[in-house]
């Protein structure tokens, strides 16, 4: 499998994870002019930005230190963009990171 090919399997695997965990999954791969969301979900009331990093393993650090300043600045952006694309302006919003190590999920959430 290439880069693209494991990353999409992983982001559904996220997907699946947050399903159990009671998130309605709204929209995957989300993409605008500024950037992409991984997934955008409910989750009681708030709408949520879920960014997913997967690592086979630690050699190239955790997937959850990998969700720095510049990305979360440019997951806020996308998400700017896609409340006044849907006209939303009445939900709160955060925004959460699902970690893939291997095997291990890790949910963290409002993560920044």
């Amino acid at each position: 499998m290439n880069k693209r090919e494991i990353g999409s399997r992983q982001e559904r695997i996220a997907a699946e994870h947050l399903k159990e965990n009671n998130y309605e999954i709204l929209e995957s791969n989300y993409r605008c002019k500024l950037g992409e969301a991984d997934i955008i979900a409910r989750d009681g009331k708030y709408l949520v930005f879920v960014e997913v990093k997967y690592r086979k393993n630690l050699k190239m650090g955790s997937p959850l230190e990998a969700v720095g300043v510049k990305k979360q600045n440019r997951i806020r952006k996308v998400c700017e963009w896609y409340l006044m694309e849907k006209g939303i302006c009445d939900i709160p919003v955060r925004f959460d990171v699902v970690g893939i190590l291997g095997e291990q999920i890790t949910l963290i959430k409002n993560a920044f």
